[in-house]
């Protein structure tokens, strides 16, 4: 059975990224794909890693983080990839949850304000 390769500009339109950051991706090291003369191409094992990368960007993982992520997989293995994640969910679940609070300090300061504003065109 064959597998499913996507170009280059297959790539970019079924993940809904630029080909700049496709290109920046592989620069970095997170796709590697098959090369044919200048064309590329991505096999099931990129699409995958670009569903992962695109989901720790999503939860606000830093790039780095991501890339060593997924070196864990291939070096460690599948367990230890896993163990990894749940260390690093905790420590961004922990960011999320500060993020929240000043967002919402920030809206109850900005009400305030806005409050305060309003009376004193009255």
């Amino acid at each position: 059975m064959t597998e499913t390769l996507l170009s280059f500009k297959e790539m970019c339109a079924q993940f809904d990224v630029t080909p700049r950051t496709l290109r920046y991706y592989e620069y970095i090291e997170l796709l590697k794909p098959d090369r044919q003369g200048r064309s590329r191409f991505y096999g099931p094992r990129e699409v995958a890693r670009m569903k992962l990368i695109l989901r720790g960007r999503k939860f606000g993982f830093q790039l780095e983080e991501i890339r060593q992520w997924l070196m864990i997989y291939e070096n460690e293995g599948n367990a230890a990839q896993m163990r990894a994640f749940i260390e690093m969910a905790d420590r961004q679940m922990k960011e999320l949850q500060s993020q929240r609070q000043q967002i919402e300090d920030a809206m109850r300061e900005l009400g305030t304000l806005r409050e305060a504003t309003l009376k004193l065109l009255d």
